[in-house]
């Protein structure tokens, strides 16, 4: 069976080395899919119906996937978008991680600047027995506001915080770097070990 992965990142800054890495990445084996890849001009339509329509879109970009890559760039961290596809795949169950792109060249020959990693701007805590998602803003962990229902822990593969201390998602998921780890021979085996990780 194929392993369907969808690849999350800021489309306008980093399209081009995402390109590059999702290619070599499919291909090295027909079981593997990926999707997550949209025309831009498909995302700024959904963009211009409002908020619910993108994320309608995005809900639909990861059915039927098992694992969500975060392509990791600059500026990828703070991106709206990217931390609404990071949250929704914790919902989903997906197996998740990041990779820095950095060092994969843009159209442009030009190398990137290691970015934050996103994972470690979204998490999760527990407030009166429920358990919700943050991000940081401004330096600050704050309720995370597009997505504000109570995440059941049976939901979560892995243990549910218990305080309301933020449990970064970096501390869960793994974090690798495409240029400084060979990426090219060894993201499929990242992206199955994200999988197994998540029991998928």
């Amino acid at each position: 069976m194929a392993r369907r992965t969808f690849f999350s990142f800021h489309y306008q800054e980093d399209v081009w080395r995402a390109w590059n890495v999702r290619n070599c990445w499919v291909v090295n084996s027909h079981q593997q899919e990926s999707v997550g890849f949209f025309d831009a001009s498909v995302f700024e339509a959904s963009q211009k119906e409002g908020d619910e329509a993108l994320k309608t879109f995005l809900r639909n970009g990861l059915k039927n996937t098992s694992v969500t890559c975060v392509l990791a760039g600059q500026y990828t961290a703070g991106r709206r978008w990217v931390r609404y596809e990071i949250v929704r795949s914790v919902l989903k169950g997906n197996g998740l991680l990041t990779v820095d792109i950095n060092g994969v060249k843009n159209n442009k020959k030009e190398l990137g600047v290691k970015g934050t990693d996103p994972l470690s701007e979204v998490g999760l805590y527990c407030a009166n027995d429920k358990i919700y998602f943050a991000e940081l803003k401004g330096g600050k962990w704050v309720k995370y506001s597009d997505y504000t229902l109570a995440v059941p822990a049976s939901d979560l593969w892995f243990d549910a915080p218990t305080s309301t201390t933020v449990l970064k998602l970096s501390q869960i998921y793994l974090r690798y770097d495409f240029a400084a780890q060979n990426g090219r021979e060894n993201i499929s085996g990242w992206i199955e070990t994200a999988a197994a990780l998540a029991g998928r």
